[in-house]
């Protein structure tokens, strides 16, 4: 074959390529790629509908809020496929025995016909709850080995923290230790999770929380929850987790304390309207958890339930930290093409 002919006919195979390449995007059903891996309109639509169903009988988001949900669903999948990919190359991936073992768990409390009404009640299959399962199994694992296997809390850490903080350990009255995970409507406030997911207005926060609720109730951690959805951003860093606060504190909104004291420690509530005091209208909502009921005095150093405190303060604290710079390293590392949002900047910035 000729050098000429063989230089133009590797120009013309090159061209082929970019073409197919340009027409990889949203038109043929992809919205973006990690690593090559595509992510599909379908897995997006999918998931958006589901935050819409939560709540059926709230109005019709309007094409940019539309629009903003979706960009966050896509980007907790592009997330999510980095970790899955990262899990994978360290032979991390969850088993089908430990995924067994986890439907297992969760089924328990429940007989098969009111496991069955609370998956529909979540609009999902026991394939796609399979999926979550092992997702959320297969992250553990990811995090365990990367993070908190290097994570070590020492005695003196412990002494440090409690003689720094002691008068925090002198209970005056009796007080709640609480986690919570909260979402307002306040569009542009500063999220401050792991996800860096945040609700545009009131009814996607609605949504939102509805969604955390429901995966509360499927028996999803709470403190990964919180750390990955959570709008309070002093707390979502560390689980949710609020520290003690007392009985006359909580008293000042009845609702919450109302709410509280009915738990026993490890239970949540139910999701709890975050009035604004001037419209007394909802501008958020709680989800709480008790974690445990202390009463009045004070507790010493000696005392096993405060060391365990602080020793799981310090490492909640330490894990939350590495898993915020551990995730960005691996989206710095990853090769992320996000053509939904290409479209949408090309469609709206005109």
């Amino acid at each position: 074959m000729p050098k000429t002919f063989r230089t133009i006919s590797l120009i013309l195979a090159s061209t082929l390529i970019l073409i197919a390449g340009c027409h990889r995007g949203p038109q043929q059903g992809v919205v973006a790629t990690v690593n090559g891996h595509p992510i599909f309109q379908t897995d997006v639509d999918k998931a958006y509908n589901a935050q819409l169903a939560s709540n059926p009988q709230q109005q019709v988001p309007s094409p940019d809020q539309a629009d903003s949900l979706k960009l966050n669903i896509l980007h907790s999948l592009i997330v999510e496929a980095i970790v899955e990919q990262r899990s994978a190359r360290q032979n991390l991936t969850a088993t089908d025995a430990e995924v067994d073992a986890k439907l297992a768990e969760m089924k328990a409390p429940y007989t098969e016909d009111q496991f069955q009404a609370k998956l529909k009640a979540s609009n999902l299959t026991i394939d796609e709850l399979k999926r979550d399962v092992r997702r959320s199994l297969t992250q553990d694992k990811l995090i365990n080995k990367e993070i908190n296997s290097r994570i070590t809390v020492t005695d003196a850490d412990v002494s440090n923290y409690y003689n720094a903080h002691k008068a925090d350990f002198d209970l005056i009255e009796p007080a709640y230790h609480l986690a919570q995970i909260q979402v307002t409507d306040q569009g542009s406030a500063q999220p401050g999770n792991l996800q860096n997911n945040k609700a545009t207005g009131d009814e996607d926060a609605r949504k939102k929380i509805q969604a955390i609720k429901n995966r509360i109730d499927s028996g999803e951690d709470f403190g990964e929850l919180a750390a990955n959805f959570s709008e309070r951003a002093d707390t979502a860093s560390n689980g949710g987790d609020m520290g003690f606060v007392t009985e006359s504190q909580l008293k000042t909104d009845p609702a919450i304390y109302a709410a509280i004291t009915k738990l026993k420690a490890g239970q949540a509530t139910d999701i709890i309207p975050q009035l604004d005091p001037a419209t007394h209208k909802p501008a958020g909502y709680y989800i709480f958890k008790l974690l445990s009921r202390d009463a009045a005095g004070q507790r010493d150093l000696s005392d096993p339930r405060v060391q365990q405190s602080i020793r799981q303060q310090l490492h909640d604290s330490r894990s939350q930290l590495l898993k915020t710079a551990y995730y960005e390293m691996l989206s710095d590392q990853a090769k992320v093409q996000n053509f939904l949002a290409e479209q949408v900047f090309k469609n709206d910035a005109q």
